[in-house]
């Protein structure tokens, strides 16, 4: 028989949130994994917050937010907000109570900002790859490195004059301003909206732009990322960033370390090698029989053997990282200021690449 429009709503609801959730949900997964990693910070939370006052946002709340918004190209806070209103799903994953009123997006912000002008991002992507589960995932020997520009949430229209001199731009919403015959730098010029930010451009021939660069180290048998940050862009950048990453990492014997060829730098692959780091980075030139043409960092004690190979193919899997947090989790452009809160976010969007790869992963290494 057909069924009443019967559209009155009841008072009541006796279903439990975690019931509208189906038994394979993918989120299931990932959801028991990041609160494992939680779980292992609450010490750490302790530490921030204060035992008195008035009771802020969780700092548990505020990380499986952050996530979400990384899963699903949520752009800003105050979408975020609306969906946690009524998208059941985002609700129960950041563990909000079914007749919990939801955060004012500006609260929101204001709450996560602790955690972002701290540690926390480079501790819970640490705890995350501590689960035993996961250690068994990772290479312990052979690692890739790479950076990539970061778009940065300021305009060019910012970048003026340290000295404060330079015709500002017209009245209106987006006023014109004209660079014309001006020489800029950053030795001479800084952007008023985001002083960390610096004008770089990635090759001659392409345009310069306010950036950050975002750098990550990645392990080789699956291809997670095992640490990262996100530093100012400077021509030395990758290669500052890439020893930094290394000194990080408690390791006991010799490692390989897989690179393209803008590592391809004396200096940088000495470096390695007083670390025990065996130098796998691309010759940035040819190879004859006879000898290298081009001067290179790399000799034949490193390309002969086939591991060199095998890491030269491996290390561009860093890319799909790099895809992934600009395409899906809309980082190609920061929607943070300074460079402490972009490298916090950056770190959140690398955890929650390996959280949405880990899943498939533990499933084929039970199978």
């Amino acid at each position: 028989m057909r069924g009443l429009d019967d559209r009155s709503e009841g008072f009541f609801s006796y279903v439990r949130l975690e019931e509208r959730i189906p038994s394979d949900h993918p989120l299931r997964p990932i959801k028991a994994l990041a609160d494992q990693a939680l779980l292992s910070l609450n010490k750490r939370f302790e530490g921030l917050y204060s035992s008195m006052g008035r009771p802020s946002i969780p700092p548990e709340m505020l990380l499986r937010a952050t996530l979400l918004q990384a899963f699903f190209s949520v752009r800003s806070e105050r979408m975020l907000m609306e969906q946690i209103n009524y998208n059941l799903l985002f609700r129960w994953f950041v563990g909000l109570p079914m007749d919990a009123e939801v955060w004012h997006a500006t609260v929101f912000t204001h709450n996560r900002d602790r955690l972002l002008q701290t540690e926390v991002a480079h501790e819970f992507l640490a705890a995350l790859l501590r689960l035993p589960q996961v250690k068994k995932l990772l290479s312990s020997e052979h690692f890739s490195v790479d950076g990539t520009l970061i778009d940065a949430w300021a305009s060019m229209k910012s970048f003026r004059p340290k000295d404060g001199s330079g015709e500002p731009p017209s009245p209106g919403r987006n006023g014109e301003r004209n660079f014309r015959k001006e020489k800029r730098s950053n030795e001479t010029h800084a952007s008023t909206t985001d002083p960390d930010a610096r004008l770089y451009r990635k090759a001659d021939g392409r345009g310069s732009g306010l950036c950050f660069m975002g750098h990550v180290l990645m392990e080789n048998r699956n291809g997670l990322a095992v640490d990262a940050t996100l530093t100012c862009a400077t021509g030395t950048a990758e290669r500052e960033a890439a020893l930094v990453m290394l000194d990080r990492r408690e390791r006991s014997g010799r490692i390989t370390l897989g690179a393209d060829k803008a590592f391809d730098v004396t200096d940088f692959v000495e470096d390695l090698r007083e670390r025990k780091v065996t130098p796998h980075v691309a010759i940035n030139g040819r190879i004859s029989k006879h000898g290298v043409i081009r001067k290179t960092a790399v000799d034949r004690r490193t390309t002969r053997h086939a591991g060199y190979g095998i890491s030269q193919i491996l290390r561009k899997r860093i890319e799909e990282v790099f895809g992934w947090i600009k395409a899906q989790a809309g980082f190609a452009q920061v929607k943070v200021r300074g460079r402490a809160k972009a490298e916090a976010v950056f770190t959140f969007a690398i955890a929650a690449y390996n959280l949405i790869r880990l899943p498939k992963l533990l499933v084929h290494t039970r199978a």
